[in-house]
């Protein structure tokens, strides 16, 4: 019997610190995926490091967010990237779906055996527009997205290739944006389909400091902004098309 809405139970693992941008992930999260926010459980990594994989066991997906405030490329400084690559390896031996947002999907390509490589300058600020691959066009997620879609992207560390094993679905001129793991229900993005322009704004406002040279350039990113209805709507066709 399929299971139905309300009786979904989610994990989200979460890299995130500061109390304002956690409550506000989790909302966006549960928001997109029409699901109550007591449906989403959080494993948050700067709260507990070390963890047992099998804290994914008894959820109908993990969720993995993303993070302004550690870098996958310094596991001596952040102890929790290789446990969380650990998990990541759990879940998709075991098939159980995944989508990794951002952070999620720079843990992914880690943890699958890609590279991840780091930008100082010039890196994506702000809304993007996406393209779409020939494989996205019989993706059960991206199949009825316009190529060239808007999406929140704001990031230092990207890829440029695909782990072994993994089907690239969108992408954009300076790096690679999605893929799904060959056979198996799990996708990841570097951009955020749970943040739209309304959160861009407030968490680009609260990391400033980190991203932005200035407020000038604060202000000529939102003001660039657009909506991003398509990729706000990746998170409930997952819930709609696989979990259901």
């Amino acid at each position: 019997m399929a299971k139905k809405p309300q009786d979904l139970k989610l994990l989200l693992v979460q890299i995130r610190d500061e109390q304002q941008v956690r409550r506000e992930e989790h909302l966006s999260f549960a928001r997109y995926a029409g699901l109550a926010p007591h449906q989403i459980d959080i494993l948050n990594l700067f709260d507990e490091p070390l963890f047992e994989l099998q804290r994914a066991d008894p959820y109908d997906a993990v969720l993995i967010g993303g993070a302004s405030e550690a870098n996958v490329l310094e596991p001596q400084r952040y102890t929790f990237v290789q446990q969380a690559q650990a998990l990541i390896r759990y879940c998709a031996g075991r098939s159980q779906p995944v989508f990794a947002s951002c952070f999620g999907f720079q843990l992914a390509v880690l943890a699958l055996g890609g590279e991840i490589l780091h930008k100082d300058q010039g890196f994506e600020m702000g809304t993007l527009p996406i393209s779409l691959t020939r494989a996205a066009k019989d993706d059960p997620l991206f199949c009825d997205i316009p190529d060239g879609f808007p999406a929140v992207s704001v990031h230092r560390q990207y890829t440029l290739e695909l782990p072994p094993g993994c089907e690239l679905l969108a992408y954009t001129d300076q790096c690679l944006h999605a893929f799904r793991l060959r056979d198996k229900p799990f996708w990841a993005f570097q951009f955020h389909p749970e943040v739209d322009y309304q959160i861009l704004i407030e968490r680009l406002t609260f990391f400033r400091q980190k991203y932005t040279e200035g407020d000038s350039e604060l202000d000529r990113v939102l003001q660039q902004a657009v909506e991003t209805p398509d990729s706000n709507a990746l998170v409930t066709r997952f819930v709609e098309r696989v979990l259901l």
